[in-house]
């Protein structure tokens, strides 16, 4: 039987803790080709996320994906983060929140989108270099 992960359940909480304490939840997400999000505001393969109930419409934080639509710049987006990109969740105003390690799997988070071009892996491709630990900046 699968372990069923703690990650959306304790990002879950973190939000409905935030929102109930009147503070703003922001999700720091690694961008990868599985990651849905304006990819002109990533900076370092990372985004930092509004996900208030005033910034986003029809939020959604399931066990595998958050999905949500958000304005950017004027716009309305849709936004598709898996689980396992989140690299943490805090409030804006106090910075409490969790952060969670990154789990390792083939695609690789972190990595950016291609420009469309598929490349396949060959054996002599060097291994990922480690990230350093992430850091969590107060965005205003």
């Amino acid at each position: 039987m699968n372990e069923l992960s703690t990650k959306p359940y304790l990002i879950r909480a973190i939000y409905e803790w935030c929102t109930d304490s009147g503070l703003t939840p922001h999700l720091v997400v690694m961008v990868d080709k599985h990651t849905r999000v304006p990819m002109e505001f990533a900076k370092d393969g990372q985004i930092v996320l509004n996900v208030s109930q005033g910034a986003t419409r029809n939020l959604l934080i399931g066990n595998d994906l958050i999905q949500f639509s958000a304005r950017f710049n004027g716009a309305s987006r849709d936004i598709e983060v898996p689980i396992d990109a989140v690299v943490s969740i805090y409030a804006r105003e106090n910075s409490q929140g969790l952060s969670f390690a990154l789990e390792e799997k083939s695609g690789g988070v972190g990595e950016t989108p291609s420009d469309g071009a598929a490349s396949s892996p060959s054996s002599d491709d060097e291994p990922p270099t480690p990230r350093s630990k992430p850091q969590l900046k107060i965005v205003k």
